[in-house]
């Protein structure tokens, strides 16, 4: 910093003295994501049961073209009738539901009763809005809101936009690079009144079929024992579904698919070969 006589008064002004000094430094031409190597969680997906949610998101992190992590968690407990499933950049998602976590825990204590489904859901919106300016440098949250609602003993879910805009689904909500994929998966596939295991089912379907087409999304596995983080919501609770569950769902959609596509490879028989091998 430069030093100044007694009677060159400098002025009140900081940042205007910085900028007539030609001190100010650059701002950056991109955003922080063009920048550095940012960490973002890939799919997610919530489908609405008879008796719930389930809510589900494979395990692959991706920083451009690198696979980063291959067993990050995108599904959390945001209390015991409510989950939170992340996708964008992993960092601030992690802390966003670290700190969603203990505001509810927080009201809870302080009221003596838990908030509403739609409070809930609301103050995530808050905190989604609250980190539009770390969005608009390419840290964008997108997350997907899902519980179950004990007043209307239902399963409801909510999406966001990166604005903090909040929406219900009737039926299902996706999230992330393989979103879409997945959605239309599930949105051929679901029905009012599915079953928990058809539910559970129907979303190890759309994460593998989405993991099939999109390279940030993570499928199946077998060789580390890696599978999508799975979790039911309803009445009794947030319960996880073990790896051990999923593994050998995954290994019946498995071989449905291979018979599938056995029976698309085989070559029919032409006029010709049918007759000699009558003959």
């Amino acid at each position: 910093m430069p030093f100044f006589q007694p009677d060159d008064d400098p002025g009140p002004d900081f940042a205007g003295l910085v900028r007539r000094l030609g001190l100010q430094p650059e701002t950056p031409g991109s955003d922080v994501a063009t920048r550095l190597a940012i960490t973002h969680a890939t799919t997610v997906v919530a489908i609405r049961y008879i008796d719930g949610v389930v809510m589900a998101g494979d395990r692959r992190a991706t920083s451009g073209n690198i696979i980063s992590h291959r067993a990050i968690e995108k599904v959390f407990p945001a209390d015991r009738h409510s989950g939170v499933a992340i996708a964008g950049a992993a960092g601030p998602a992690m802390e966003m539901v670290k700190l969603f976590q203990l505001q509810l825990e927080h009201y809870e204590k302080v009221e003596g009763t838990s908030l509403s489904l739609e409070g809930k859901a609301n103050q995530l919106g808050q905190m989604v809005r609250n980190n539009l300016p770390a969005a608009m440098q390419g840290l964008a949250v997108v997350p997907i809101f899902a519980g179950f609602d004990i007043r209307r003993s239902v399963g409801r879910l909510f999406q966001y936009d990166i604005t903090g805009g909040r929406y219900e689904e009737s039926n299902f909500a996706t999230s992330g690079s393989g979103g879409s994929l997945a959605g239309s998966v599930v949105k051929m596939g679901f029905r009012e009144g599915l079953s928990s295991d058809d539910a559970v089912d129907l979303a190890i379907t759309a994460l593998f079929e989405a993991a099939d087409e999109d390279s940030a999304t993570g499928g199946p596995d077998m060789v580390r024992g890696i599978y999508p983080v799975i979790a039911t919501i309803a009445e009794d609770g947030f319960t996880r579904i073990s790896d051990s569950v999923i593994a050998q769902r995954f290994t019946g959609l498995l071989e449905t698919l291979t018979a599938r596509q056995v029976g698309m490879n085989r070559v029919p028989e032409t006029s010709s070969e049918t007759k000699v091998a009558r003959s």
